[in-house]
């Protein structure tokens, strides 16, 4: 925009952790019209390629301003990617994992909706989905809808008339989906990582969860990931 023609999109603040889902939804963020402010939470996780592919992805797409904010979960733990625990790699099961980090989304939002509304944006966004996932409780449907409700409480905005919007556009959409998205938005999904236990020479474990899950998306969905793995 030049300055007699100034920006008048709106801005979303969207959670950007460097996953594929995360950048997937940045992308629809972008194709729905938003400038955006993107949010990554550097909790001290064990590894750190996830801020890197945020980071890169961040650029890629050309957000307005991007923050990665330091939070140190390790602090807490209670979870394999902030202690000193194993990352599983037996298959997905039905029990919520160790690799569940407490309360991670609530803590991500409520920060996500903090800079929102400092920085005048009534839209937030998040890429969590109840299909091909872990299990997590903080990725259902009913998590997404109680935060929205507790956003409008919580708020000044809300209080002055100036409501939020509480956007997960990937809900319901499993990784296949997702992956074709990704390729239908023009975003390279090497870009993003999505392994829990990332292999001293660079490549995906292959065998945790988040890589199970992943391999199966792009492999249903007859595309390539471009992420290379040690195993499988």
């Amino acid at each position: 925009m030049t300055a007699q023609q100034p920006d008048t999109r709106p801005i979303a603040v969207v959670l950007l952790s460097g996953g594929l889902d995360s950048m997937v939804c940045a992308g629809l963020a972008r194709e729905a019209g938003y400038r955006i402010a993107a949010l990554t939470i550097d909790y001290n996780q064990r590894h750190r390629r996830e801020i890197e592919a945020a980071t890169t992805i961040a650029a890629t797409i050309r957000v307005d301003r991007h923050v990665i904010l330091p939070l140190d979960l390790r602090q807490f733990g209670g979870s394999a990617l902030t202690d000193d625990m194993p990352v599983p790699k037996d298959g997905v099961g039905t029990d919520i994992p160790v690799t569940y980090v407490p309360a991670r989304n609530l803590i991500f939002l409520s920060l996500t909706l903090a800079w929102g509304e400092a920085i005048g944006a009534r839209d937030l966004f998040i890429g969590v989905n109840a299909l091909d996932y872990s299990g997590y409780p903080d990725c259902r449907p009913e998590f997404i809808a109680g935060f929205a409700q507790l956003a409008q409480l919580a708020t000044k905005a809300r209080a002055e008339g100036r409501p939020f919007t509480i956007h997960a556009p990937l809900q319901y959409l499993g990784k296949a989906d997702i992956a074709r998205e990704a390729d239908r938005l023009g975003l390279d999904p090497a870009l993003s990582w999505s392994c829990y236990d990332p292999q001293s020479d660079g490549r995906a474990c292959g065998l945790c969860d988040s890589c199970r899950l992943r391999r199966e998306g792009f492999a249903k969905a007859g595309l390539e990931d471009g992420t290379v793995y040690a195993a499988g």
